[in-house]
């Protein structure tokens, strides 16, 4: 699939929807294009028409959610008073609004958390949401394995996240920039 999908057509944007709601409910390794078709209330052939297999709506989804949390967490950002540890609390943003949202929780347990470090990885539009906390790529690129890692086998609670975010991401992340 090209990375492009024309995201203003109702049609993806109910299929993208059904698909969601299903990973929520079962999980993304049990959920066919035949489970998304119905839930969409198309037709299969309607289903292809978009999506021409289950790994490119997949990506079209995590990457219509990875906008969508990239926004929210730009403007949790924008609220902070001055001085705040950008890169903790973009980290936590991030972490908190992906585990705020059933359907990509989902993709973060048992058996869906490999599928969703490749999808990071690969993902253009998550390489630019780490870009847009971190101008280095190589340093982009390992704070969203971070945020994966974090999302996959989270801390204890709350704060002893933040303790690991602060203690061990932020730092690297700052060095790197300023290395660059």
């Amino acid at each position: 699939m090209s990375d492009w999908v024309d995201r203003r057509a109702p049609a993806v944007e109910r299929i993208l929807d059904a698909a969601g709601g299903l990973f929520a409910a079962k999980g993304v390794d049990v959920v066919g294009m035949s489970d998304i078709a119905a839930a969409a209330g198309c037709s299969r052939a309607t289903l292809y028409r978009y999506f021409p297999d289950r790994p490119a709506l997949q990506s079209a989804f995590v990457q219509r959610e990875a906008i969508r949390v990239g926004g929210l967490v730009a403007a949790d950002l924008a609220a902070l008073p001055g001085g705040a540890d950008l890169v903790t609390e973009a980290v936590l943003s991030s972490l908190r609004h992906v585990r705020d949202a059933p359907a990509l929780a989902a993709w973060f347990g048992g058996g869906d958390a490999g599928r969703t470090a490749d999808r990071a990885i690969e993902s253009e539009v998550i390489e630019a949401l780490g870009l847009s906390m971190a101008p280095d790529p190589d340093a982009a690129r390992w704070l969203v394995r971070a945020i994966v890692s974090l999302l996959t086998v989270p801390g204890r609670d709350g704060e002893d996240e933040r303790r690991m975010v602060e203690r061990f991401v932020a730092p690297v992340v700052a060095r790197a920039v300023w290395h660059a």
